[in-house]
């Protein structure tokens, strides 16, 4: 395992020419730790970007490519919603044209969608290296979705990028331990880079008339959640027991169809809002006095905010958060989550155990240097030029 710190760009000077990296996005997290990598990338690199259409619906990808300043893809997959297998299918048939046509020096997948499970695979398949960004977190439910694509991901990959120690030890006790690096959260990365910008332009408090810290800010998206009935409306119980605090809800499309077919009716104090672009939801994160989610970037980002979090998950990969106290699990479970809305209280320390916001640096300089020891293994430098990209079908 080893700890990096960020460099200058030293190796492809050594490796003597630019990388091509493939580098797959499909969901929103997936957008906002793809933006201070890619610009890390391009300044040096080739980036062929490849969006599999996983979020389609323009509240969930576009708004997020615009204000993070994320280049257009240079391939748009188009795979759209549909059971977990026929969507990892689909995304893996247009993986493998793709591929043929670019032969990236490395592809780079990150966090724990069906978009991370395909591209890893796909790659994997044709001996293309893989990076994985988020390498190492660990529910240890293995019934949920994210658990098995990040494991997955992570025995393909050749190169993993840790946001923390306890991710590269979790690693390390299913036997992974070359090439193993703690860079980081690159989630930090792009809150640092986008805070003034978020400042400046967005607009949730003013449209939705909120005052700072007199709201509470709600998420719920993952299957766990939105697919159990019993537990969604219990969740709705809850926000709905919640006496003398307004609550506002900006709800996933999936979410807001789950809470439709189990007929949820909210209290006049629940506000459910569309879904917020990045701006408006680091402005509302910022602003709320307290935050309620099953969402892993929004338990990153509320620690990041200094905002306390209540999970709505029976566990967690960022137990670095709990552990510093500023993250509480309460479940599903309507009476621990009333408990906790008014009477959580963080510590004043918040100590940086998720990076320090240099992350891409990191990895793109980590990404140079294994490709050069690559081609020194080759016995010969390997010039890697970008093929035109073609339409790919869904």
């Amino acid at each position: 395992m080893n700890v990096v710190q960020a460099g200058d760009g030293a190796a492809v000077e050594k490796a003597g020419s630019a990388l091509t990296v493939l580098s797959v996005v499909g969901a929103r997290p997936e957008f906002v730790q793809a933006a201070p990598v890619s610009r890390a990338l391009r300044r040096r690199h080739t980036e062929v970007l490849v969006h599999t259409g996983q979020h389609y619906d323009d509240r969930m990808s576009r708004v997020f490519f615009e204000q993070l300043g994320v280049p257009e893809p240079d391939a748009h997959l188009g795979v759209g919603s549909g059971s977990h297998g026929r969507q990892t299918g689909a995304m893996l048939a247009a993986f493998d044209a793709l591929l043929e046509q670019v032969r990236p020096d490395v592809v780079v997948v990150r966090g724990d969608t069906n978009s991370t499970l395909a591209g890893a695979l796909a790659a994997a398949k044709l001996l293309i290296p893989v990076a994985h960004i988020e390498a190492g977190e660990r529910s240890f439910e293995r019934r949920m979705p994210e658990e098995q694509n990040r494991i997955v991901a992570d025995h393909l990959a050749s190169l993993h990028f840790c946001v923390s120690p306890k991710a590269a030890q979790n690693l390390a006790r299913e036997g992974i331990t070359a090439d193993v690096h703690v860079t980081g959260d690159v989630m930090l990365d792009a809150l640092l880079q986008n805070r003034e910008a978020a400042q400046r332009h967005a607009t949730a408090l003013q449209r939705l008339a909120l005052e700072p810290g007199g709201y509470a800010l709600v998420t719920v998206h993952r299957a766990a959640n939105t697919d159990d009935p019993a537990r969604l409306l219990a969740i709705v119980e809850a926000l709905n027991g919640v006496v003398g605090e307004r609550i506002v809800f900006p709800a996933h499309p999936r979410t807001q169809k789950a809470l439709a077919a189990v007929g949820a009716r909210f209290a006049p104090h629940v506000q459910v809002v569309e879904p917020a672009g990045y701006f408006d939801m680091l402005q509302l994160e910022e602003n709320a006095r307290l935050i309620a989610t099953d969402s892993g970037g929004v338990q990153r980002e509320a620690y990041y905010l200094g905002r306390p979090c209540l999970t709505l998950r029976d566990e967690t990969e960022w137990t670095e958060t709990v552990d510093a106290g500023w993250n509480l699990l309460v479940g599903a479970n309507p009476q621990a989550i009333l408990e906790a809305w008014f009477s959580f209280a963080p510590p004043a320390a918040r100590p940086p155990v998720l990076g320090d916001g240099a992350a891409a640096e990191r990895i793109v300089q980590l990404i140079e240097e294994f490709v050069l020891q690559a081609r020194v293994a080759q016995g010969a430098a390997v010039t890697s030029q970008p093929a035109a990209i073609q339409a790919v079908p869904a």
